[in-house]
């Protein structure tokens, strides 16, 4: 059962509800990656759901380790020295999002915790903050 609390990081605010991106239609999707030395990324920093009107939801964890649901466009890439590169880039087809490009979203459900706010939103794929990591799952 959805609890009726409300999906507010104490850090972050309200942020964009879950509910809003029910009915978008997944035209792309971007993400950032942090790249350094010859070791392949993780996985993604930040996600952007980009929708049919061009309209961009970012996806991220806070510093308190709380999932970002917010509208903000792509940034770019940048250097960061001795630490690597962020680079930000089209998602490929070996992340979980890639399945869903195309398609409107049905359902939309939010996870939170009282204190750190929204830990997990529920699409047509999930999106944690773990940790203070950002977690993606393909459902099946």
């Amino acid at each position: 059962m959805e609890s009726e609390a409300p999906s507010q990081c104490p850090l972050h605010g309200a942020e964009v509800s879950a509910r809003s991106l029910v009915g978008r239609w997944l035209a792309k999707v971007v993400a950032s990656w942090h790249v350094y030395g010859t070791d392949d990324p993780a996985g993604p920093l930040d996600v952007w759901l980009i929708d049919e009107s061009d309209h961009a939801v970012h996806i991220t964890t806070g510093s308190d380790w709380c999932l970002v649901v917010e509208t903000s466009e792509p940034h770019a890439g940048y250097d960061m020295g001795d630490s690597g590169l962020v680079t930000v880039g089209a998602l490929d087809a070996t992340t979980p999002f890639a399945e869903h490009i195309g398609e409107s979203v049905l359902t939309a459900r939010e996870d939170f915790e009282p204190v750190t706010g929204r830990v997990a939103l529920a699409l047509s794929f999930r999106c944690e903050s773990r940790a203070g990591d950002l977690r993606l799952t393909r459902r099946s």
